[in-house]
């Protein structure tokens, strides 16, 4: 096998054209191998094969300096760059991160997961490569869907009249996770149909040199086409037309499917887990939206890319029409677009994660809430439960939008009440109003929800002890019940149990009610503790004798955690609460 003499990229630098096809597919297979059995970016991999191969044939990495965008496409990269025993050996399968991290090897630059930012950052290298004298080649590599963030445009725009060395691998399979939107891809499409010879080109509009590529997965093409702009003095984009999840026919087949799929059978393609008849918060949103659409026209869902992230599959986008819109990875132009809609009567829906709504932080604030418009956003997987990767993390999300003002920020504990919260907020024409979607599994209880927000920041007692006091928050809910639970039974205190419900403001007249028969308070909520709901709640008790003990997690960018292991490490188990509250009350 050629792949096991490949420790580096010198390794493939003598080998014969028919050589590094045979590598190609001895990458694909390994590829095919792991993914099927871990999991991870399927698609976005297979396709950029040969492209990789041919980028390090060409080039001299390190030296030459190679920065892939939202890198979800880099593990080809790392199998020729010492890192192949991560994708060989299973036992080795978790040694890698599924994005490029300049801690596992020096031929990755940047820890990098989320998109459209590559251009930018490689036109801070080539910046600094001018100014130091040097003069190695500096690629960025990013996928066509990338191309409809706003960092995007920002770094083609500052890369066209850089006039040096920057050379911009446009990898254009004709998709992002799922189909392309914008009108930036009606160019594209005239650039594949014309072999790059259109005259209408938003490239070289830029002030870029342009050079096409239509057999993207042809390694002599490729081969040829990088020799020739290696070592350029111009700004020059390669634009290269690619197939996603090429050399395997259901990735071929379900691009979207396949963007990132979780441990599947490689023969029929179909996941090893049956996840068919399970709910999830994604799906039935999507159902309660579609629902909402056919009784009032001016309800509209949005998505920046993600559409299944708001339960919105091929079908169910099918079926909403115009009140489905995708503005592709574009979270800022989708919060914008929401007041937009807003303002004008419309009731949007944004549905996000938690971790890419940290781009949006200006347009929560100038373009949404100063203004006051009723838009709804749905912020998933806002969780320690979720993701683990840095690039990655759910539990950012409290203190950057509970701390906007005229935001309402709701924590439901549970589906029915989440539901209950989305009916008022979609219904409702006063505030800006976000929710946190309670967690990643579904949880349901057989009790009454309120049905009207509006009366904001008003707790939910349910159940009314003595001596301490647990604010347990959103998804959290469960955990204070449990320590409820673990005080009775060990320390005979009958605890009092409180769903905050909202994030963004105090219920004053129940905080100082806790005042009388309670000696300490407790707050529980499933993100850092930095600027988040506890210390609002310290800060209301600080000049009284009441005890305050914040539990969530502390402010770090932890990295592929175990959850228990993580959990404990910030004291959030039950016992341990318990006895932390046990040695106050001793």
């Amino acid at each position: 096998m050629y792949i096991e003499q490949v420790n580096s990229p010198q390794d493939i630098k003598q080998f014969s054209a028919e050589q590094l096809r045979q590598l190609a597919g001895e990458v694909r297979n390994a590829l095919l191998t792991k993914l099927s059995a871990h999991g991870g970016h399927v698609g976005p991999n297979l396709g950029m094969v040969e492209a990789t191969i041919a980028l390090h044939y060409v080039f001299n990495s390190p030296t030459d300096k190679m920065v892939y965008d939202v890198s979800h496409q880099s593990y080809t990269h790392k199998m020729l760059t010492g890192r192949k025993d991560a994708f060989l050996n299973p036992e080795d399968y978790d040694v890698v991160s599924g994005y490029t991290n300049p801690r596992e090897s020096g031929h990755d630059f940047f820890t990098i997961g989320h998109t459209s930012t590559s251009v930018s950052l490689a036109c801070g290298l080539a910046k600094a490569r001018d100014l130091k004298g040097g003069h190695e080649n500096i690629i960025a590599v990013i996928g066509d869907g990338s191309l409809s963030g706003g960092e995007a445009y920002e770094g083609l725009s500052n890369a066209g009249e850089m006039g040096t060395n920057l050379i911009i691998v446009v990898n254009d399979n004709e998709m992002s996770i799922a189909e392309n939107h914008g009108g930036l891809y009606q160019n594209l499409k005239e650039l594949r149909d014309t072999e790059g010879r259109s005259s209408c080109n938003f490239f070289r509009s830029l002030g870029l040199d342009y050079l096409y590529v239509g057999e993207g997965n042809d390694i002599p093409s490729l081969v040829a086409a990088f020799a020739k702009v290696k070592d350029t003095s111009r700004p020059t984009v390669v634009h290269i037309h690619t197939q996603k999840g090429k050399g395997y026919a259901p990735a071929e087949a379900d691009r979207e499917e396949f963007h990132w799929e979780m441990p599947f059978d490689l023969e029929t393609g179909k996941p090893k887990v049956d996840c068919s008849g399970m709910e999830d918060y994604h799906s039935l949103t999507g159902k309660f939206l579609l629902e909402k659409m056919k009784e009032d026209h001016t309800v509209v869902a949005i998505s920046s890319g993600t559409p299944t992230v708001i339960g919105f599959t091929p079908e169910r986008r099918k079926q909403a029409g115009r009140q489905f819109v995708d503005v592709g990875i574009a979270e800022e132009h989708a919060v914008a677009l929401a007041s937009g809609i807003a303002a004008g009567g419309g009731r949007p829906v944004y549905g996000v994660y938690s971790t890419f709504i940290q781009r949006c932080y200006d347009q929560l604030s100038q373009d949404l809430c100063i203004n006051g418009n009723p838009a709804v956003i749905t912020v998933f997987m806002g969780t320690v439960a979720g993701m683990n990767d840095v690039t990655h993390l759910g539990f950012f999300d409290i203190p950057l939008i509970s701390n906007i003002p005229n935001m309402v920020y709701l924590a439901p504990t549970c589906s029915e009440e989440y539901f209950a919260m989305l009916e008022w907020a979609v219904r409702q024409t006063e505030y800006p109003v976000a929710i946190r979607v309670p967690g990643v599994a579904v949880v349901h209880r057989k009790e009454e929800f309120d049905t009207d927000y509006s009366e904001l920041n008003r707790y939910k007692m349910t159940a009314r002890g003595e001596t301490v006091a647990i604010l347990a928050l959103g998804s959290f809910y469960d955990l204070g019940q449990a320590l409820k639970n673990k005080l009775r039974e060990e320390s005979g205190v009958e605890a009092t149990l409180i769903n905050p419900r909202y994030i963004t403001g105090l219920d004053e007249p129940m905080l100082e009610e806790l005042k009388v028969g309670h000696r300490i308070v407790v707050t529980l909520e499933d993100g850092v503790l930095d600027g988040g709901f506890g210390e609002k709640i310290a800060r209301y008790y600080g000049n009284s004798e009441m005890r305050v003990l914040n539990y969530g997690l502390r402010k770090e960018f932890a990295d592929r955690y175990n959850l228990d292991e993580l959990m404990k490490a910030n004291r959030l188990t039950d016992k341990q609460m318990a006895e932390d509250i046990a040695g106050i009350l001793e």
